[in-house]
C-alpha cells in the first residue's frame, strides 16, 4: 500500500487525537456492551468502570514514574538497523510497563473480589513482566541494546508457561481442554491442549514484544485486543472480563504517556506482560481459536519476521548476502519505509485490531 492512499486529513492527525480518539471509542463501546447485556455501569462488575478507573490510574501513575524514569536514565537503546528516523528517540525513558500493568492488575484483583482465576492471570502478567524487566534492566546496565540472552528469555518464558499450565491442569475443570470454535462446535483436545496452551503463551508474549516498535502500537492495539477478548468471554468468565477491561483500560491511560511523539516507551516489561495476560485468559476460557483471530495483526507481526529471516538465508548468495522480503521486518517497519507517517501506521493497524475483534465477537460470541 501507498502512503498517497491517505488523504490529507487523516495524515493531519496527531498523536494526541489519536489516542483520545481510540479512548473514545473504547469507552463508548464498552459502555454500549454492558448496556446490551444489562450490565448496571456504576458496579465493578462492567466492562466500563474497571476500563476508566485502570486509564485514570495508569495515566496519572505516569505523570509520577516517567519523571523517576528520566532522573535515572532509563533510557532507551536504539538498534542502528532500524529505521533512521528512529534514531532520534534515543535516550527516551522505557520500563514504562512497571507503573500501567500494576496498575490494571489491582484494579482486576479488587474490582473481581479477588476471584482465584483473575489472581492467576494477574500473577502470569506479572511474571512474564517480570522476565521484560530483567531484559531491560540488563540494557540500561550495559548500555547497549541487548539484555538478556536469547535462551535465557526463552527458559524464563517457557517455564513460567509450565507453572501456569500446571496449575490449570489441577484446578480447572475438565471441559478446559475444548476449544471453542464458531457455530457453536467445541474441539476436544484433551492432553494435547495443554502443550498447545504452553506455545500460546510464549508465542504471545514474543508476538507483542515484537510488536512493539512505533509510538502507540502496541498500546493501542493492545487495548482493542484486551476488550475484545473480554467482551467475548463476558457471558461466562465475568471476572476474567473484568481483568480483561482493566488492561485495557491500563493500556489507554499509558498511550497518555506514549502516543507520538512518546515520552516513555513500555519496553519488555509492558510488550511481555500484555503478550502473558492474553494468552492465559484465553487458555482459561477455552477460547484459543478466538484468541488466534483477536491477535492475528501480533501474529502477522511474527510471521513477518520468521519470512524474512528464513527468505535471507535462502537466497543468500557467494558473496553471503541474500534477498528480503520486506523493506525491514516486522511489519510496521515496512510500511515505515514504504513513506508511511508513525501515526499513518499506527492508525491502520488500529483499524485492522478493531476489525478482527469483531470477527471474533460477531462468529464466536
Amino acid at each position: 500500500m501507498d502512503a498517497k492512499f491517505f488523504t490529507s486529513r487523516a495524515t493531519a492527525l496527531t498523536g494526541t487525537g489519536l489516542s483520545m480518539l481510540l479512548m473514545g471509542a473504547l469507552s463508548c463501546l464498552a459502555a454500549a456492551l454492558d448496556t446490551w447485556a444489562g450490565r448496571d455501569w456504576l458496579t465493578q462488575s462492567t466492562l466500563l468502570m474497571p476500563f476508566l478507573l485502570s486509564a485514570i490510574g495508569a495515566s496519572l501513575m505516569g505523570y509520577v514514574v516517567v519523571p523517576v524514569l528520566k532522573r535515572l536514565k532509563a533510557g532507551q537503546f536504539i538498534r542502528e538497523e532500524g529505521p533512521k528516523a528512529h534514531l532520534k528517540k534515543a535516550g527516551t525513558p522505557t520500563m514504562g510497563g512497571i507503573f500501567f500493568v500494576p496498575v490494571a492488575l489491582l484494579v482486576a484483583i479488587i474490582a473481581s473480589g479477588g476471584d482465584i482465576n483473575t489472581v492467576a492471570v494477574c500473577a502470569l502478567t506479572l511474571a512474564y513482566g517480570f522476565i521484560g524487566w530483567i531484559d531491560d534492566w540488563q540494557v540500561l546496565q550495559r548500555r547497549s541494546n541487548k539484555g538478556i540472552s536469547p535462551k535465557m528469555k526463552l527458559a524464563l518464558q517457557i517455564g513460567f508457561a509450565i507453572a501456569f499450565c500446571a496449575w490449570a491442569m489441577t484446578s480447572q475443570p475438565a471441559e478446559i481442554t475444548n476449544v471453542s470454535l464458531p457455530l457453536g462446535i467445541f474441539l476436544p483436545l484433551g492432553i494435547l491442549f495443554w502443550p498447545i496452551a504452553g506455545f500460546t503463551m510464549v508465542a504471545e508474549s514474543n508476538a507483542t514484544n515484537l510488536t512493539d516498535g512505533v509510538d502507540g502500537l502496541m498500546g493501542g492495539t493492545g487495548a482493542i485486543a484486551l476488550l475484545g477478548l473480554g467482551a467475548l468471554i463476558a457471558p461466562t468468565y465475568p471476572e476474567l472480563m473484568i481483568f480483561c477491561a482493566a488492561m485495557s483500560g491500563a493500556c489507554v491511560g499509558f498511550l497518555t504517556h506514549n502516543r507520538n511523539p512518546a515520552r516513555v516507551f513500555m519496553g519488555d516489561t509492558g510488550s511481555l506482560a500484555l503478550g502473558g495476560a492474553l494468552a492465559a485468559v484465553g487458555i482459561l476460557s477455552g477460547h484459543l481459536f478466538a484468541l488466534l483471530i483477536i491477535t492475528l495483526l501480533f501474529v502477522a507481526e511474527t510471521l513477518s519476521v520468521i519470512l524474512q529471516v528464513g527468505y535471507y538465508k535462502a537466497t543468500k548468495g557467494p558473496d553471503g548476502k541474500g534477498k528480503r522480503l520486506f523493506k525491514m521486518a516486522p511489519l510496521h517497519h515496512h510500511f515505515e519505509l514504504s513513506g508511511w507517517s508513525e501515526i499513518q501506521v499506527v492508525s491502520v493497524f488500529y483499524i485492522v485490531a478493531g476489525l478482527l475483534s469483531c470477527v471474533a465477537l460477531t462468529t464466536l460470541s
